[in-house]
C-alpha cells in the first residue's frame, strides 16, 4: 500500500459515509418526517386552512425542509454534504424558533403545527433530531481522520 493509499484508508469518507450504518436510521427518521409532516400538512392545508392558517403553512415549511434534509443525508458528495448541514441548521433554528413563538403568540397556534411548543406533538423528535443529525455530520465532516486501528 502506498502513501496515498494509506492516507485514504485512515481518512473516513466523509460526506459518502454519512449515509451508511446508523446514518441510514437517521435517513430513515428522516424519511419518516417528511411523510408524516408532509400527510398532516397537506390534509389541514386542504381541510381546515382557515383554522390555522400560520401553523399549516409552518406544517408545510417543515414538510419540504425534512425532505430536503432527507435527499441531502442519502446522497454522496460535498454538496450534498453541505446541503444537509444547511438544510438540517435551518429546521434547528425553525423549531426553536417556531417551538418559542408558539408559546409568546399561543392565539396564532390554536392549531399545533409539526414544530410548534418544540415539536411535542410528536414527542419533541423535531427538536431532538437536527440535534442528531448535526451531530452525525460532523462525526462524518470531509477530511475527518478515522481512529487509528492499533
Amino acid at each position: 500500500m502506498n502513501d496515498v493509499e494509506a492516507n485514504d484508508a485512515r481518512q473516513t469518507p466523509g460526506p459518502s459515509a454519512k449515509s451508511k450504518g446508523p446514518g441510514m436510521i437517521l435517513v430513515a427518521v428522516y424519511a419518516l418526517f417528511s411523510l408524516s409532516a408532509g400527510a398532516r400538512a397537506l390534509y389541514q392545508i386542504l381541510a381546515k386552512f382557515d383554522e390555522a392558517p400560520v401553523s399549516f403553512v409552518l406544517s408545510g415549511v417543515a414538510a419540504a425542509i425534512y425532505v430536503y434534509a432527507t435527499i441531502s443525508l442519502a446522497r454522496k458528495g460535498i454538496g450534498a454534504y453541505w446541503s444537509a448541514v444547511w438544510a438540517i441548521l435551518i429546521e434547528l433554528v425553525g423549531v426553536v424558533a417556531v417551538g418559542i413563538f408558539s408559546y409568546v403568540r399561543p392565539d396564532m397556534f390554536p392549531l399545533a403545527s409539526v414544530w410548534s411548543h418544540f415539536g411535542s406533538g410528536y414527542g419533541y423528535v423535531p427538536l431532538v433530531l437536527p440535534i442528531i443529525g448535526l451531530l452525525w455530520l460532523y462525526r462524518n465532516r470531509p477530511g475527518r481522520r478515522a481512529p487509528s486501528a492499533s
